[in-house]
């Protein structure tokens, strides 16, 4: 699960870089003077943008290993390359925003202008007289223009009796309820056009407002702050974006490759095989009888002093095996233990955790011999009881402890960790014991 996050959030990390990177190589095209400037400008633009990604990775790097030179340098190197990123995103989220709210306000307008349209020519068509059908009303027309009266009047412009009058202002009449039917007629085309325009124009957003989400979280604001205003909004808008690109960018990378645990220290693995080693040759190089105890802080009492050699060494004390030999050749094996473990490099990145630290202090190398999970992780809570801390869940215990190379198999369905042995129940069985004490003639 741990691998799947960093995945994905190395993907999403990746995008928002990739986007960021983007915008730096238009901001940087935009500022040459020819196409070549302007290519190299972008991919200056570009590297730096990814230059930032990379640069808490070397800062926390330096901090870690106290090379202040490198970190102040990473931190000022870092500045100046985000500065310069916002700049571009600034410059191409603001222009991306007023473009799309400036088409969005010249659409809201345009709609408005529509409805205002159609009210009035609505209302003009309101103002028409009553009237029969245009057609209606021609064809009457025309019936009296085949009439007599209307040659003998001349197309009445000479009215000479009372019934030629009368045929001419019902002719006149009929004109003007064709004139009505000719304007309705009009007006209808009109109000038909307005209203497909309007039905088309139906389904775009923000027919209302230019800029929706900025007026909605003004008029949210507004509860708190009274003076604010829609431009601070979208100021405020315009800044968030750039900071989510910069940032996600900047940060992103080195967050996502925290799951993988980069500067966590080297296993604790060879450290021991090389004690192992050590006590292995150690015990080769003089015979083994029985184990004693002898602490190189005290003065021996003679040759066949049956104690055990402590070696205070980097706070940590190495254990040899018991031997009879003569104090000459007890000093050759100490002098070869403490020159083997002060040859030995001590690579240090991270300190120990708690599996580590408990390793070292209740654990030991044992060929032969093997601890169940439930025996260790249970001397492991007694030991972090004894220590007063938390003790880590069985799940992670388990994953810490595997880490440190211990081999692990699964025996009779329980599993067992191989060669190692718990100190607790090496001191129950050594004090189960009969003493044994070497002799030596006088």
């Amino acid at each position: 699960m741990r691998h799947v996050l960093g995945v994905l959030g190395v993907l999403a990390a990746g995008v928002l870089l990739a986007v960021s990177a983007a915008m730096n190589w238009r901001f940087g095209f935009s500022l040459g003077r020819s196409e070549l400037d302007g290519q190299i400008y972008g991919a200056a633009s570009a590297a730096a943008d990814c230059l930032k990604a990379l640069i808490p990775f070397f800062f926390f790097a330096a901090v870690r290993n106290r090379i202040w030179s490198q970190a102040a340098a990473s931190a000022l190197v870092w500045t100046v390359v985000t500065t310069y990123s916002m700049t571009s995103a600034l410059g191409h989220a603001a222009l991306n925003r007023f473009d799309s709210t400036g088409q969005r306000a010249q659409e809201a307008q345009s709609y408005q202008d529509l409805r205002t349209e159609l009210k009035r020519a609505e209302e003009q068509a309101g103002w028409i007289p009553q009237h029969r059908p245009y057609e209606a009303v021609q064809s009457e027309i025309d019936g009296l223009k085949m009439q007599r009266a209307w040659k003998w009047t001349n197309g009445c412009k000479d009215v000479n009796s009372k019934t030629e009058r009368g045929f001419c202002q019902k002719l006149t009449g009929l004109d003007a309820e064709l004139a009505s039917a000719s304007a309705a007629k009009t007006a209808d085309v009109r109000i038909s056009e307005l209203r497909s325009k309007i039905d088309a124009a139906a389904g775009k957003p923000a027919l209302s407002e230019a800029d929706p989400q900025a007026k909605v979280l003004t008029e949210l604001a507004s509860a708190f702050f009274p003076s604010v205003k829609i431009e601070n909004v979208q100021m405020a808008l315009t800044l968030f974006v750039a900071l989510l690109l910069e940032i996600g960018s900047g940060f992103g990378m080195y967050v996502a490759f925290s799951q993988w645990r980069l500067y966590d220290r080297q296993s604790a693995a060879p450290k021991l095989a090389r004690a192992e080693e050590i006590t292995a040759a150690a015990a080769v190089a003089a015979p083994v009888l029985t184990p004693i105890a002898v602490e190189t802080s005290k003065p021996r009492s003679g040759a066949n002093d049956n104690r055990s050699i402590e070696i205070p060494l980097e706070r940590e004390v190495v254990q040899v095996p018991a031997i009879e030999a003569r104090p000459a050749e007890v000093h050759q094996v100490e002098q070869k233990v403490v020159e083997a473990r002060v040859a030995a490099p001590v690579a240090r990145l991270a300190p120990e955790n708690n599996t580590e630290r408990f390793y070292k202090e209740n654990v030991e190398v044992r060929d032969g011999s093997s601890v169940t999970a439930t025996e260790l992780y249970e001397d492991y809570c007694s030991w972090c009881d004894s220590k007063n801390k938390e003790p880590a869940a069985l799940p992670s215990f388990a994953r810490e402890f595997a880490e440190l190379g211990v081999k692990k198999e699964k025996v009779a369905g329980r599993v067992r960790y191989i060669g190692i042995a718990l100190k607790s129940d090496m001191a129950l069985e050594e004090a189960t014991k009969s003493p044994t004490f070497g002799t030596v003639a006088a």
